[in-house]
């Protein structure tokens, strides 16, 4: 497995793949911002506004390869704002459902924490919906829990998820 930074253009070439595991994610119930059925454009235009936030330089995103194809990805949102210029939020860690439990989403979030650091990002915070496998991925790399949000992501039959707020310090860079 290697552990790739993608930069814009390098994400435009491999955007067939991203797009694939975003829809891999939604269909096996992920609750990443989007509920099944995903349609292929709306995939797209999800990755095509990450690339452009990846070329401004507001956000991170790394994939996890084997044999050069993408089974996983994780982003970092870097704040832009003065007074937050310290934290960053993880998003969409995403491992295919056929690459799973292989250790790769712990080597993804290890890689964007060393990314964030290297960015003066000391601070890091990330959501999950309660109950989700992540949980225990988090907590096992010292995440700490700031609180439960009820009622907070719907899912395809239209019930509501409460979601977990979890965050991390860095003490030392």
């Amino acid at each position: 497995m290697q552990i790739e930074h993608l930069d814009a253009t390098r994400a435009w070439v491999v955007l067939p793949q991203l797009i694939d595991i975003l829809e891999d994610a939604v269909a096996s119930g992920a609750s990443i911002g989007f509920v099944p059925p995903l349609a292929a454009n709306e995939a797209r235009a999800y990755w095509e506004a990450v690339i452009a936030d990846v070329a401004a330089g507001h956000r991170l995103v790394l994939v996890a390869t084997v044999d050069g194809v993408i089974c996983g990805t994780i982003q970092l949102d870097l704040t832009q704002r003065a007074n937050g210029r310290h934290r960053a939020e993880i998003q969409k860690l995403l491992v295919h459902t056929a690459a799973r439990r292989r250790g790769i989403g712990r080597a993804l979030l290890a890689a964007v924490e060393a990314a964030a650091l290297a960015a003066g990002r000391r601070l890091l915070v990330l959501d999950t919906r309660q109950g989700d496998p992540a949980e225990q991925l988090y907590r096992s790399a010292g995440y700490q829990v700031v609180g439960v949000i009820p009622y907070y992501a719907a899912n395809a039959d239209g019930t509501l998820d409460p979601t977990v707020l979890y965050y991390r310090w860095f003490a030392e860079m």
